[in-house]
């Protein structure tokens, strides 16, 4: 099992806040390796989020139900950030769950240990803006993407920037999250060839 060093946590934040290596020290002292199986629930619907989490390895979905129907409205894989970001902030419940889609490690950093290190110096703070500014640029684009791409472009994105979702994960979930259904995502795989 991998644990976290400062070198290790440096390279996943450097795509979203470059820093020196010194300022990643304090923070993987307080990461907490977490395993779980496939399928297994990381925070149940109208729960309270208690951690932000680094995903190592495996995937992560995150799920709203609507009508009695599970809709997947994020979906992640290693070296990506997670967490019900609104319920960790507020510490109130949501109606979103995270479960795991594969045997899955992730490094994760509890509220009260993050609010500790957030108190302890300025260096604590800009690790908490690291963190909220990476988690803030994967969900403003999926957003961005949702609303302005029509589905074979979502489809298309999703091959071009993340192929592997498709050998990972369900199609049931992949065309949930592209916010279809799986005649139209047949309809499209013909289109295309």
């Amino acid at each position: 099992m991998e644990q976290p060093t400062p070198e290790k946590v440096k390279e996943l934040f450097d795509p979203f806040y470059k820093a020196d290596i010194s300022l990643w020290s304090a923070f993987a002292g307080y990461l907490e390796v977490r395993t779980f199986e496939k399928n297994a629930v990381i925070k149940e619907y109208h729960a309270t989020e208690k951690y932000i989490n680094i995903l190592i390895s495996g995937s992560v979905g995150h799920f709203v139900l609507t009508d009695s129907k599970e809709i997947c409205i994020n979906l992640y894989y290693e070296k990506q950030f997670f967490s019900d970001y609104l319920s960790f902030l507020t510490q109130a419940q949501t109606v979103i769950k995270t479960q795991t889609l594969e045997n899955t490690v992730v490094w994760s950093i509890s509220h009260n240990d993050l609010n500790e290190l957030y108190s302890k110096s300025v260096t604590g703070l800009t690790i908490g803006k690291a963190i909220s500014d990476a988690m803030f640029i994967r969900k403003q684009s999926e957003q961005i993407n949702l609303l302005t791409l029509s589905p074979t472009e979502r489809y298309l994105k999703l091959i071009k920037e993340r192929p592997e979702v498709f050998q990972r994960t369900s199609l049931k979930i992949v065309c949930s999250y592209l916010g279809i259904t799986a005649e139209s995502l047949s309809r499209i795989r013909k289109k295309i060839s």
